[in-house]
């Protein structure tokens, strides 16, 4: 089924909002932090992003995190 142009529109409007950090762990790690992520219950993505703030906030640092991702 082809997207529709306003799908596009909006797909293209909130990839543009993102930024694109790439990590490359070892094989191993990565492989663990896939584990502990799911069961945990989350997304790789959404895992890695919560560590990193509440690290950032320990430090004094703060990020607000997006009111669409899913942090579930």
């Amino acid at each position: 089924m082809a997207l529709s142009q306003a799908k596009r529109a909006s797909d293209a409007r909130h990839i543009a909002k993102l930024d694109i950090i790439k990590i490359q762990p070892y094989k191993e790690e990565g492989a663990a932090i896939r584990a502990a992520a799911a069961s945990s219950g989350k997304s790789v993505q959404a895992y890695i992003l919560q560590a990193i703030r509440e690290k950032m906030e320990r430090e004094g640092n703060t990020v607000q995190p997006n009111p669409d991702t899913d942090d579930k």
